[in-house]
C-alpha cells in the first residue's frame, strides 16, 4: 500500500530540527564514504543524523549524534537511512519497524530490491527529503512461532522470509506441510521457505518460487530441493496460516525431548535412512528469519507462519528523469517492472510501448552526466565509491 506524497506536519522533532537515523555497512569502505557524504548533505539542508554506537568510530561523522543499539534507536526520527545492500536494510528494519518509521536505502549490494537510491542519486534524494517529497509504502511481514509439544520456544518475525532448513548438510529434512490446520503433504527436502511478496525476489526466488509484485497480498510456500511429486511453489491467501512439522527419525513419528539427529536407545533406524555415523539422515532443523535470527528446532518441532500485524514501511522518492525502458538501470522511484529489468538484466530490446514511453527511454541514464553537464563534487565522490563495488562484493 502506498500513501500520497507526504508533507508531515511539524512535530516535536521538527521543532528541534528534523532527525534521521543512519545505518551503514561499515565493513565496506564504499559504504563509509557514501555515508559521510550523505551526513554532510543532510546537515547542509538542516537535517540532523543519528548513528549507531558500534558504527560511530568507523563513520567518523562528528556532526552526527550517537545512540546505542536498542529498539528505541529510531524512536522520534523521521526516516531510517540505510547505506548498504538488502542485508543491511533488513538489519535496519529491526529499528524502524517498532518505531513505525519508514526505511530508505542507498544501494551498495548486488540486487537491492528494497533500496530506493543508488550512490550517484544522493543529491536528488537529499533534495526530495529536504522538501518532504516522498511517499510511504507498506510491506507485509510474517509472524513466526516455534513450538515443541505445544510449548512455545520462539516467537519472531520476518520481512522477506522464514525458512525451516536442515541443520546438517549431509542430512535431509522430513517435513509435514500444513495449510490452515490441514495437512497438505510430506516432503523429504532441504527445507521450506515461507515468504512475503517482498521476499519473493530473495531466497524464495532462488528456490524456484514465483516473483510476486509487492502490491499483491499473499503468502508463498516454496520447498527447497524436495524429493516429492507434489512439491511445487504455492501462493496462498494472506489470511492463511502455514505450518511445518519436523518429523522425527523413528518410524516417521516425532521424537520429542531428544537432541536433533539422535534416536532413542535401542531404536532401529531403517538402513536406507542411516548416515555414515549411524544417525538418522532426517535429523534436526533450524529456523531462520530474514537470514538474521536463528532458532534450533529439535525433532517434533512445529513452526507456524502467519501474516504479521505490524508492516515495515518503505520510503519512496519521486522519479527524477523517468524510468529506464530499454534495459538500463532503473531510476529512483521506478516501477517494480523496471526494477526487475534492471536488476536481472532482462532483454527488452524491441519494446516500443507508447510514444511517451519511447521519449522517456531516450533520456539520460541514471547517475550519468549528459552532454554539457557535470556531476557535482559530492555526486562525483559518491560515484567513485561504487566503482569499488564489484571488487568488494
Amino acid at each position: 500500500m502506498t500513501g500520497p506524497w507526504t508533507t508531515p506536519r511539524p512535530g516535536p522533532d521538527d521543532a528541534a530540527g528534523r532527525v534521521m537515523l543512519l545505518v551503514a555497512h561499515t565493513g565496506r569502505p564504499a559504504a563509509i564514504r557514501v555515508a559521510r557524504v550523505l551526513v554532510a548533505q543532510l546537515a547542509a539542508v538542516g537535517i540532523g543524523v543519528r548513528v549507531l554506537e558500534p558504527e560511530a568510530d568507523e563513520l567518523g561523522c562528528d556532526i552526527a549524534s550517537v545512540v546505542p543499539v536498542s529498539a528505541a534507536a529510531a524512536t522520534g526520527t523521521e526516516i531510517v537511512l540505510v547505506v548498504g545492500g538488502d542485508g543491511t536494510l533488513l538489519r535496519a528494519a529491526e529499528f524502524a519497524r517498532p518505531a513505525r518509521v519508514p526505511l530508505l536505502g542507498v544501494n551498495l549490494g548486488h540486487v537491492g530490491f528494497l533500496a530506493e537510491a543508488e550512490p550517484e542519486d544522493l543529491s536528488a534524494a537529499v533534495a526530495s527529503l529536504a522538501a518532504h517529497r516522498y511517499s510511504v509504502e507498506e510491506r507485509m511481514t510474517v509472524e513466526v512461532a516455534a513450538r515443541v509439544n505445544g510449548k512455545q520456544i520462539a516467537a519472531t518475525w520476518a520481512l522477506n522470509e522464514a525458512t525451516v532448513e536442515k541443520a546438517a548438510r549431509e542430512r535431509m529434512l522430513d517435513l509435514v506441510i500444513e495449510v490452515d490446520g490441514r495437512p497438505l503433504s510430506r516432503w523429504g527436502c532441504d527445507g521450506v521457505v515461507f515468504a512475503t511478496p517482498t521476499g519473493s525476489t530473495a531466497y524464495a526466488f532462488s528456490a524456484g518460487g514465483p516473483v510476486v509484485w509487492p502490491e499483491v497480498e499473499a503468502l508463498l510456500m516454496v520447498p527447497i530441493s524436495a524429493h516429492a511429486l507434489f512439491a511445487g511453489p504455492m501462493v496462498v491467501s494472506p489470511a492463511s496460516v502455514l505450518a511445518a512439522e519436523v518429523i522425527g527419525p523413528v518410524g516417521g513419528q516425532p521424537v520429542s525431548g531428544l537432541p536433533p539427529g539422535t534416536s532413542p536407545e535401542g531404536a532401529q533406524v531403517p538402513p536406507t535412512h542411516r548416515a555414515a555415523d549411524g544417525q538418522s539422515e532426517t535429523a534436526g532443523a533450524v529456523l531462520w528469519c530474514d537470514g538474521r535470527r536463528m532458532v534450533e528446532l529439535p525433532s517434533g518441532a512445529r513452526v507456524e507462519v502467519r501474516r504479521g500485524s505490524l508492516p515495515v514501511l518503505l520510503a519512496r522518492l519521486p522519479a527524477v528523469t523517468g524510468a529506464a525502458q530499454t534495459g538500463g538501470e532503473a531510476r529512483i522511484g521506478a516501477p517494480f517492472t523496471d526494477r526487475l529489468v534492471a536488476k536481472f538484466g532482462l532483454p527488452v530490446a524491441g519494446w516500443r510501448g507508447q510514444p511517451g514511453d519511447r521519449a522517456a527511454a531516450g533520456q539520460t541514464g541514471r547517475g550519468q552526466a549528459g552532454p554539457g553537464e557535470a556531476l557535482t563534487g559530492d555526486d562525483a565522490m559518491a560515484r567513485e565509491a561504487i566503482s569499488d563495488r564489484a571488487d568488494e562484493e
